[in-house]
C-alpha cells in the first residue's frame, strides 16, 4: 500500500540505483513489490497503530479514512496518517514479517530467473528493509521507488531481451506499468485476505494470484511455454 499518486515519470533518484543494478539482460526477470506481496504491512502497521493509541478500521483499500483514534473512534487527519505512516516506516521496516511462501517461491523462481525488489519504501528505509530481505533469506536486489512504477518498469523493459513479470497489490501501479511497459506480464496480489475482499482484480492486470504457491506455478508454467 502507499498513500499518493504520481505519474508514470521515472525520478531521478530511483534511475540513480536502476543504473547501479548488474542484470543480465537474456535472463527472465521478476520484479516484485514488497508491502503486501513480500511484507505483511498491514498486519504489522495494525500492531504499530494500537500501541500509538489508533486503530485501522478497514472500510476501503485506503490508509486515510481508515486509521482512527482508538479513544474518539474518529478517523485521524491526514497529516496524521502522513506522520504515523512515517513513524512506523522508522520504527519498524525491519520488523515486517514476511508473506507467507515468500522466500520458499522466490528462491525456487531464482533459479530460472532474476529477481528484483521494487518497493516504495522511503529511500532513507532502504537499508532497512535490505537488512531485512537478507534476515527473511530473500538477499535479491532492492530498488527504493518513488511514485508509480511504471517509469522503472519501461526502463527495465527496455534493456531487457526476456520475459519480464511484474508483482504488486496497487491498481494504480499495475496501470503505470501497463501504459508504458506493455510486454511486462503484470500480476495482481494482495497478501492481506481482508485487502482482497475489498479489492478485485486490476483491470490491467494479465491475473490476479494471492499467494506464493500460486506465483510459483503460474510464472514456471509461462516460462516453460516460452522456452526458459
Amino acid at each position: 500500500m502507499e498513500l499518493k499518486l504520481e505519474d508514470d515519470s521515472l525520478h531521478d533518484d530511483v534511475l540513480i540505483q536502476l543504473e547501479a543494478l548488474r542484470l543480465a539482460p537474456e535472463r527472465p526477470l521478476i520484479v516484485s513489490d514488497a508491502d503486501e506481496v513480500i511484507f505483511a504491512f498491514v498486519r504489522s502497521l495494525e500492531g504499530f497503530l494500537i500501541e500509538n493509541g489508533n486503530f485501522l478500521d478497514l472500510q476501503s483499500f485506503a490508509l486515510s479514512g481508515n486509521i482512527r483514534n482508538s479513544e474518539t473512534g474518529e478517523p485521524v487527519s491526514a497529516e496524521t496518517v502522513k506522520a504515523l505512516i512515517g513513524d512506523f516506516f522508522d520504527q519498524r521496516t525491519e520488523q515486517i514479517e514476511p508473506v507467507e511462501g515468500a522466500a520458499d517461491a522466490l528462491a525456487a523462481l531464482s533459479t530460472q530467473a532474476q529477481i528484483l525488489v521494487l518497493s516504495n519504501v522511503p529511500l532513507d528505509r532502504l537499508a532497512a528493509r535490505r537488512r531485512a530481505l537478507v534476515k527473511h533469506g530473500m538477499d535479491y536486489p532492492l530498488v527504493a521507488n518513488i511514485g508509480r512504477k511504471g517509469g522503472a518498469m519501461a526502463y527495465l523493459m527496455a534493456r531487457h531481451n526476456a520475459p519480464v513479470f511484474f508483482l504488486d497489490d496497487i491498481p494504480h501501479n499495475i496501470a503505470s506499468v501497463a501504459r508504458v511497459a506493455a510486454a511486462v506480464t503484470r500480476v495482481h496480489f494482495i497478501a492481506d485476505h481482508r485487502l482482497r475482499d475489498l479489492l478485485g482484480a486490476a483491470e490491467d492486470a494479465d491475473i490476479r494470484i494471492d499467494d506464493w504457491p500460486g506465483v510459483r506455478r503460474y510464472i514456471e508454467t509461462r516460462l516453460r511455454a516460452q522456452g526458459y
